[in-house]
């Protein structure tokens, strides 16, 4: 098989060391349920899902009917895939039959699920989420106890498996009296599904943020994204971390991604001549600088276009020129003996030096979930243990 220009490698060590202080975090009774939607946050669902599940995990949340398929494809026969966005109506069936947990948001869908389940002679999992306000998806309250008597009454066909909703921005302390008001009406929904007598086996309303950092959120289920990849969800919840363990800083959760290429080309350089495209970079000295075999369209950002570093030999390398679609250049005039085919780190560590994501990410404006998730899925994952 030929090589790709560049490779990404998943240390399950550091995962692991995520999980278990996301463990610590929720308790021992939750499931705690991994998001893998956007290729498992770029990190790639192939690669990460049979290396979640040898760390514990077997509850994995996807925004689409595509993205359970491609869980599915990987994942134990004892795995539960839950779809919390997007499933067409031709593949509720599909979906069903394969005992696939899947978000209603509204009433009519119900109607159409049950003559699936019907027609597949399988009973459907059923997760009711509910509006509560941050008005994406979700059933509206006039609408809810309708739903339950629909549950109540095809119990044989659709199974009550869960009641969740989403938080508008949990990780920003500045919208804790939205998440406040959204976990109230939260409750309301609870409060119906007591009365009318149709309770949910799963009660889930947590993402990373409020799982870390709000306990009376964490229910049956936490909905674990970008924490266990080892990100802090925002700096607001890792400094209520720090407030909540008397801590005056916490390195606990470990970058799982560590992202690599290698010297296509070493040219040397001289005073006064240009790099790349355009007039962005002209040298100042007599320089030899490093080719790299990938630009913009293989997910690295345009924007690092002379500001960005890579690490080779253990030292950081400044970009120079424009990042252009499958080269960019770096100075390596200070770095001794550096030879074509030499590895590069553009995301992780090498020697003593690191490149972390937000390096990335303060330099082009970009979220960590945002730069993450944009990188092609045809880059190769492999897991180091």
């Amino acid at each position: 098989m030929v090589k790709h220009s560049s490779r990404i490698e998943l240390n399950q060590v550091a995962y692991k060391g995520n999980i278990n202080f996301i463990r610590k975090k929720i308790g021992d009774k939750p499931i705690l349920s991994s998001v893998v939607k956007a290729n498992a946050y770029g990190h790639g669902i192939e690669a990460f899902v049979p290396m979640a599940e040898r760390c514990g995990i077997n509850h994995f949340c996807v925004a689409s009917s595509f993205e359970a398929e491609q869980v599915m494809s990987v994942c134990k026969a004892e795995s539960q895939v839950l779809i919390m966005g997007i499933i067409y109506e031709e593949d509720l069936g599909w979906a069903i039959s394969n005992g696939i947990s899947f978000f209603v948001y509204n009433f009519n869908r119900l109607a159409k699920v049950l003559e699936e389940a019907r027609k597949v002679g399988k009973r459907a999992l059923v997760h009711l989420e509910v509006e509560t306000g941050a008005n994406r998806t979700g059933m509206h309250a006039q609408e809810f106890p309708k739903a339950l008597a629909f549950l109540k009454q095809h119990a044989e066909w659709l199974k009550f498996e869960g009641l969740c909703t989403h938080f508008g921005g949990a990780e920003s302390v500045s919208n804790q009296f939205k998440i406040d008001q959204q976990h109230k009406r939260y409750k309301a929904f609870l409060k119906t599904c007591k009365e009318k007598k149709v309770l949910p086996e799963i009660r889930h309303i947590a993402c990373s943020a409020a799982a870390l950092a709000m306990k009376d959120t964490v229910y049956d289920m936490v909905r674990i994204g970008v924490a266990q990849y080892g990100f802090w969800p925002s700096p607001d919840i890792y400094y209520a971390h720090l407030h909540q363990t008397n801590k005056s800083s916490d390195s606990t959760m470990k970058r799982v991604f560590n992202w690599k290429t290698d010297i296509m080309d070493i040219r040397t350089v001289d005073q006064g001549e240009f790099i790349g495209y355009g007039t962005a970079f002209q040298a100042t000295q007599n320089m030899k600088i490093a080719v790299l075999p990938l630009g913009y369209s293989n997910g690295y950002p345009r924007a690092l276009s002379n500001r960005g570093q890579v690490l080779i030999h253990g030292k950081k390398a400044p970009i120079v020129g424009l990042i252009n679609m499958n080269l960019f250049m770096v100075d390596i005039t200070h770095i001794k003996n550096v030879e074509v085919g030499d590895e590069v780190v553009l995301i992780g560590r090498q020697k003593n030096n690191v490149i972390n994501v937000s390096s990335f990410t303060n330099a082009t404006q970009l979220l960590n979930n945002e730069m993450l998730s944009r990188l092609p899925a045809a880059i190769p994952r492999s897991v180091i243990k």
